[in-house]
Parts: C-alpha cells; structure tokens; sequence
C-alpha cells in the first residue's frame, strides 16, 4: 500500500520514521513518501496561494499548482505498487479539511482496501474547490474529511492521523489481529473497556476482582458491559448504531440498566418524564386500550367499558396531572408514548382501600407513606425488551423525589391470575404483601398485593 503526500512542510513527515509505521515500512508492509507542493511551481517566488476571488480574508491555494502535482504523484504511481507486481487498482485522494466529513473507524477500513492514497494538505484558507471538483468528475475517489470540530493551521496532522489509522490495518502491520476487534470503534462498534496491568494496586486503587478470577466468561461479560457503560456515557450515538443481531440477552439487560431498549432496528433511548396537560387525552387513550390486557379472561366488556369510563378518561387525567398528589408519568421511545404510570400520594390521615399498612418489608417497619401505585402498563410491542424495568426505576425514583420524610412505601394490586405482571413486580423487587378485592364494573376481582421500599437498595 502506498501513501504520497504532498505539502509545503514535507519535513514535518519524518515522525512517520519512528514506531509500528516506521517498522511497516522498512518491511515493506506500506510505502509513504511526502513531496513539496513548491516544486510544482513555475515562478521565482514559488507561489503556492493567491486571493480569494469574491474577496475576503487569507489566501486560498491555487488549483493549477495542486494539478500539477497530483496528476505527477498519481502517474508516478502508475507503475508497480512497492513490493508487488500488480498495477495499482483504487488511488484515493484524501483531503484534510475543516469542512469534510467526521473520520471514523469504518472511513479507515474502507481505505485500508485502497492502493494508493495520497493526501493534499491545505494550508491558509484551504484549497481552491475546483481541484477536489475535477478529480471527482474524472472517477478519482476523493475523500474530503475533518478530525472534528475544531481548526488546524494545516492539514499535515491530519494526514499523520489518516496514515496511522489507515496503515495499522493493513494485514501484517498488528501482531495480535484480534486486538483490532476488540479497541474502541471495533467490530462491535463500541468504546474499549478499561484496561488495567501490574501492580495490582496503584495509590490505593486496586484492579477489579474479576480481572483476576480466572474465569474466563466472567471478565468477558465485565468487559462488554464496561464498554457499553463507557459508551452510554460519552458517545450515546454510537449505542444508537448497535446491530440487534449482534447483542446478547444479556446485552440488552445492560442496555436496559443505562436506559435504552432494543428495537427492530437497534438501541433507542428511553426518556421517562411528567406528562404534560395537553397530553391527557393522549394519555387516557393509552389508559383506556392498555387496561383490558390486566384483566382475567371471562372478564364483561361492559364493565370493562364502565370502568374505564368512571376512572380513566380525558378528564381524569386532566385532573391526576394537575393535581400535586398524583403523579403521572409516560415513558417515550423514540419521541412516542409507550407507557404510562399513574401514582398516587395519600393526604395524612388517608388509606386506600386494601393498602397493606402493617407490612415490613426487608426487616424495615414503615415510617414514610404508603404511596398507591395504581397503574403501570406498557404497550405491548415493548414488553420484554427491558422498558418495564426502566419505567419502574424511574417510577419510583420520581415518587421518592415528591415525597418530603421517611421513605416511602410503593405498593399495587394485580389480579391473582396475572402472573407474568406478578412475575415481573417480584423482578423489580417488590414483595407478596396480602390480598385484596378489586371491583370492575359489576365485578369483583381477587388481587395480591405487593410493595417495595422506595429506595431500598438493589
């Protein structure tokens, strides 16, 4: 693989002498050369720049010296690619520039695949469009790129990071392959876990147990969800790009924790927040098409009906979101409601029909209020993808935020026939408390009841 880069600073290159690119290139791995733009000139100022036509500040570099140069460059290449006998197939040229797109991991596998890449390192106020224009319209792949938002006095340390990301990837070039997949912006396409080597404590901070286990699966599972957690934390758009197919069960748990669920295609953010009044009808709508699916079979559509009628409708919830002893919650996926939690604070003195006010759970008596969770239901198409589990968490998150005192205790009732909701209420931590009765219309139903410590610790 050839690099040619040219410039008006072709010293500056000589750093490419030193480590694993200097050690490519004696092997005969890559070739890289750097040529000065000023010696495509023709007067004796060797002039590389002029104004910008249109006015304005700096110079801009001029397209018919670049021509020269590239048309050279390129034809030199025309020949025997170093070390083969095969005529160069792809020639990239990659130009550095404030103004090019991001350069990412997958721009620097993309190139690896090219033959001959040479760089145009701009300088002043870049160079003249036309130059990148021409070789585009003559079938040459140009690639216009930036490091990120930021300025450079030129493009010569752009084209170092170009060189040495590109390059390290040419076979040959890494050791241990397998590293490649596993750094940050590898195949999978997070951050790199943290990474630790003797001694085992520096300045009293110790390597992590698992580290040290000898159990293999088991720091590999550290390790994934350390990259996701990192991930999450400074690039949540790269958790967006994840591939489904490529993430475990137990991915998606982690996932799940750090607030995200896995759609058909890939990762979306799970953003838990008040409902708003104008979103009430919204909201009862919701209510109202999500409530049957608590009910047992055999259940009348009518009281179901009346139900609904005399407890969620519009004007319900125009009351439950204003009102400060309710709270009334929606999970978005997406930017779309996806489920929603209504929960209700006692005024002193107040107790809820079948409220479980003698339970102690953990060994820990009661002392705060015992807060009514009267619904928590999420829309079908996301049951099982770690949504209900977010929404609990930051359920009982805002309900410890609203309440001034001791710790609260959260408690629901659900049918004794649902288990996959009892199922999922123990997963979240809650306890069997008792029992009750729970009239729908015309009918009387059997609950458990459950309840949890607020914030008890998981």
């Amino acid at each position: 693989m050839r690099f040619d880069i040219i410039s008006v600073f072709p010293e500056f290159f000589s750093v490419l002498d030193l480590s694993l690119v200097g050690k490519a290139r004696e092997r005969g791995l890559i070739a890289v050369q750097a040529h000065d733009l000023r010696d495509w000139t023709d007067d004796v100022h060797r002039t590389v720049d002029d104004a910008p036509f249109g006015g304005g500040a700096g110079m801009v570099m001029k397209p018919d010296v670049w021509g020269k140069a590239i048309d050279d460059v390129a034809g030199a290449a025309d020949g025997e690619t170093p070390g083969t006998n095969e005529v160069p197939s792809r020639t990239v040229l990659a130009i550095p520039t404030p103004s090019g797109t991001p350069l990412t991991q997958a721009d620097c596998w993309d190139l690896a695949e090219a033959d001959h890449v040479i760089i145009a390192c701009g300088r002043y106020e870049g160079i003249d469009a036309r130059v990148a224009d021409h070789y585009r319209e003559s079938g040459m792949d140009v690639f216009e790129y930036s490091l990120g938002d930021y300025v450079l006095n030129g493009g010569e340390v752009a084209a170092i990071v170009l060189i040495e990301s590109v390059a390290r990837l040419v076979p040959g070039m890494i050791g241990n392959p397998e590293s490649l997949r596993e750094e940050s912006h590898g195949e999978r396409g997070l951050l790199e876990y943290p990474v630790y080597t003797r001694p085992t404590t520096f300045r009293g901070l110790a390597v992590p147990g698992v580290l040290t286990s000898g159990d293999h699966g088991k720091v590999a599972r550290w390790r994934s969800d350390r990259a996701l957690e990192r991930t999450d934390a400074r690039r949540p758009d790269m958790i967006a790009n994840l591939v489904p197919d490529q993430l475990d069960k137990k991915d998606r748990a982690k996932l799940a924790e750090l607030g995200w669920v896995v759609g058909e295609d890939g990762p979306l953010a799970v953003v838990v927040d008040e409902a708003q009044p104008n979103e009430a009808r919204t909201v009862a709508e919701l209510a109202g098409r999500l409530f049957p699916h608590a009910c047992p079979p055999g259940m009348e559509a009518e009281d179901i009906a009346d139900f609904i009628a005399k407890n969620l409708s519009e004007e319900h919830f125009d009351h439950f979101i204003t009102d400060p002893n309710h709270i009334v919650l929606v999970a978005r996926v997406d930017g779309q409601i996806a489920g929603y939690s209504l929960a209700i604070i006692p005024t002193p003195g107040e107790v809820h029909d079948g409220a479980p006010v003698d339970a102690v759970i953990e060994g820990t008596q009661r002392d705060g209020p015992l807060v009514y969770l009267s619904k928590m239901y999420i829309e079908p198409a996301w049951r099982g993808t770690g949504l209900f589990n977010i929404f609990m968490r930051e359920t009982l998150a805002a309900i410890v935020w609203a309440v001034d005192g001791p710790e609260p205790y959260v408690w629901l009732g659900t049918n004794v026939e649902n288990r996959r909701a009892i199922r999922a209420y123990k997963r979240a931590g809650f306890a069997l408390v008792g029992e009750r009765e729970f009239i729908v219309g015309e009918q009387i139903n059997k609950d458990v009841t459950l309840a949890i410590r607020a914030n008890m610790p998981k």
